[in-house]
């Protein structure tokens, strides 16, 4: 499986949408690579990872968010469980997992309820360490701004928003990832 290929079917006839999705998930991968071979003693798969980070946001086809040429109907906060969807659909279910786990540092199905988000109350976490890593490297970078990587500070402060919680997580792969 291709994934660059796989974003292209999605993205057919939507060359922006295509270009976000691919520079985006391209730095993730990139990012989650780098940290995988500083630890080889997590004993990450790397070609899962390089596959999963580049497919973790292909949900975004379906949503409705303008301002990065998504032409769906779909609310974008349900672009992890539509992503999730489609993998299923091609095959994946390791990367469809991925998909639906990375927003945030992970949903639980008690803050789904609570904020009155557009989800299952389900928990939404990632568990394995592929998946943590992921969703880590993914906290750094935007769809909005892609010339940039953020620092530290900037995704704490941008995590802060949603609780302590998902702050103590993101704390915690820090200690345990480095940047």
């Amino acid at each position: 499986m291709e994934p660059i290929r796989l974003i292209e079917k999605y993205c057919e006839g939507n060359p922006e949408l295509l270009h976000v999705l691919l520079v985006h998930s391209q730095k993730v991968a990139d990012m989650a690579l780098r940290i995988a071979g500083r630890h080889k003693e997590l004993h990450l798969d790397e070609q899962f990872v390089y596959e999963a980070a580049m497919l973790h946001d292909v949900g975004i086809v379906k949503t409705d968010a303008p301002g990065i040429f998504c032409r769906g109907t779909e609310h974008y906060l349900r672009h992890g469980l539509l992503g999730g969807e489609m993998l299923r659909a091609e095959g994946l279910p390791r990367h469809a997992r991925v998909a639906e786990r990375h927003t945030g540092t992970g949903l639980t199905a008690k803050s789904i309820i609570e904020q009155g988000l557009p989800l299952p109350p389900i928990d939404l976490q990632p568990e394995t360490l592929e998946e943590q890593l992921i969703c880590y490297a993914d906290k750094f970078y935007s769809k909005t701004h892609l010339e940039r990587e953020k620092t530290y500070e900037q995704v704490r402060k941008s995590l802060l928003r949603f609780g302590e919680d998902g702050l103590q997580i993101f704390d915690r792969w820090y200690a345990m990832f480095g940047v």
